[in-house]
């Protein structure tokens, strides 16, 4: 098992805080319609398509956002079971206001830490642009998916998307983007690269899919 390096709560708070109500309400814009296409090169439609292709109708969705994904994803259910979890309470408040046809359990949790967690497990887990908005190397990150697979099922799957910085083409708005965004806290993946990422799958999952585009990868692995 890798071993994780140091991160402080101070790191961990930086990393969250900025999600305010005030930007959520611009997120969508911003970050799913801007960035993702003109930015990142991987549109939403893509990022979308992965999460149809892995979310089940027993759904956990890890560092939220604004909600959009479990609001315009096709659960395999009429009725699914889902929650949300973030360090955030405003983030998630704001999304399960907006996915409230569903009811979905909120947890307030640091994921960096164990989760304390005594409810039923999920069979889909997702995290979606969460690690590149963690502190701390990949080593360091991968804490993450050691907190999340005892909520997962047998089998069930942990997927995701992350920006990275190595192993990906960024091209130059991509890279002045990411370095001004490290500047202030809001990302944390100066290190952050495809081999780290893979191995930190690896070496906790099985059936293990990485796919780059742009400078996203969308992963997932089975428990």
């Amino acid at each position: 098992m890798i071993q994780h390096d140091t991160v402080t709560p101070e790191q961990v708070e930086a990393g969250q805080a900025v999600y305010t109500e005030r930007l959520l309400k611009w997120y969508d814009f911003i970050v799913l319609q801007v960035s993702n296409r003109w930015i990142w090169k991987c549109p939403t439609t893509k990022l979308l398509a992965w999460y149809n292709q892995h979310v089940t109708a027993n759904h956990l969705d890890v560092g939220v956002g604004s909600g959009y994904f479990p609001d315009h994803c096709m659960f395999p259910a009429d009725s699914p079971r889902v929650a949300l979890m973030d360090l955030n309470q405003t983030a998630l408040d704001y999304a399960a206001k907006r996915i409230a046809r569903y009811a979905p359990a909120t947890y307030q949790r640091n994921v960096l830490e164990p989760v304390a967690f005594s409810d039923e497990k999920f069979d889909s887990i997702a995290v979606n642009y969460l690690l590149h908005c963690v502190p701390g190397t990949m080593v360091s990150k991968a804490a993450v998916f050691d907190s999340l697979k005892p909520l997962l099922n047998p089998g069930g799957v942990l997927f995701g998307a992350t920006l990275l910085q190595g192993g990906v083409k960024r091209g130059l708005l991509a890279r002045c983007l990411m370095s001004h965004y490290n500047r202030k806290g809001i990302f944390c993946n100066g290190q952050d690269n495809l081999s780290d990422l893979e191995a930190a799958l690896k070496d906790r999952f099985q059936d293990v899919t990485i796919e780059i585009v742009g400078a996203v990868a969308l992963f997932s692995g089975r428990a």
